[in-house]
């Protein structure tokens, strides 16, 4: 599903190079539930990024499902996340002045949905993540867990091929944590949904199937448990 070629993200720091991502070559299949590990500064968050599609690479490729998408034009390249990936943030990144329902339906809506699909499905997926009853409160009115609950809902609602989490657990606390985790480890089982992780945290870690360290922009590591 997933494929990176040679792949390679360099950044300057005034007058040095900094290679985030250096010749990472990755292939990730359908269903899996992987975690990118790795200290702060070792390419993680950026290979998950150029993987995504917010970041361009230097050089190399990204391939999903046979398209090379680091060739998209910035449009293209829009319009592909929106049909094709869901992104969890560790910050949330939930609309202040929209409620937890409106936020999920926010994505529907540039999607084309039409108002009664859009409502069952954004009430289907709330009920799916144990939101159901919170519907109406807005980002301010739930705690950081029940935020990246709902967080989590949205990155389902266009019906993505696979999900990316980008630390989705650092800022929660451990009982926060086993809920989430437990969550996207059904969806993963029984929906076949497809979790690549940039993570520190040990707790997703264990949970993972299959953990891929990086070091310096390299992978120096790469476990199927």
């Amino acid at each position: 599903m997933i494929e990176t070629e040679e792949l390679k993200k360099t950044y300057k720091q005034g007058s040095l190079k900094v290679k985030a991502v250096d010749n990472v070559n990755l292939k990730i299949s359908d269903g899996e539930f992987t975690a990118i590990v790795g200290p702060s500064g070792s390419g993680k968050t950026t290979l998950l990024n150029c993987i995504g599609g917010l970041d361009n690479p230097t050089s190399g490729k990204v391939i999903i499902d046979g398209e090379l998408i680091s060739s998209y034009s910035s449009n293209q390249m829009i319009k592909f996340r929106l049909n094709n990936i869901g992104f969890v943030f560790q910050s949330y990144n939930l609309i202040p002045v929209l409620t937890a329902k409106e936020n999920i339906e926010m994505v529907m809506l540039m999607q084309g949905y039409n108002k009664q699909d859009m409502e069952k499905r954004s009430s289907d997926l709330l009920n799916e993540v144990g939101m159901g009853d919170m519907s109406k409160r807005r980002p301010a009115e739930l705690s950081g867990g029940q935020q990246q609950r709902v967080a989590v809902a949205r990155s389902l609602a266009s019906k993505p091929k696979f999900i990316l989490a980008d630390e989705p657990t650092a800022n929660l606390d451990s009982k926060s944590t086993a809920k989430l985790l437990d969550i996207m480890s059904r969806l993963n089982k029984q929906e076949n949904i497809t979790f690549v992780f940039s993570t520190h945290d040990q707790r997703v870690i264990d949970r993972a199937r299959r953990v891929v360290t990086l070091e310096d922009g390299k992978i120096i590591k790469d476990i199927k448990k």
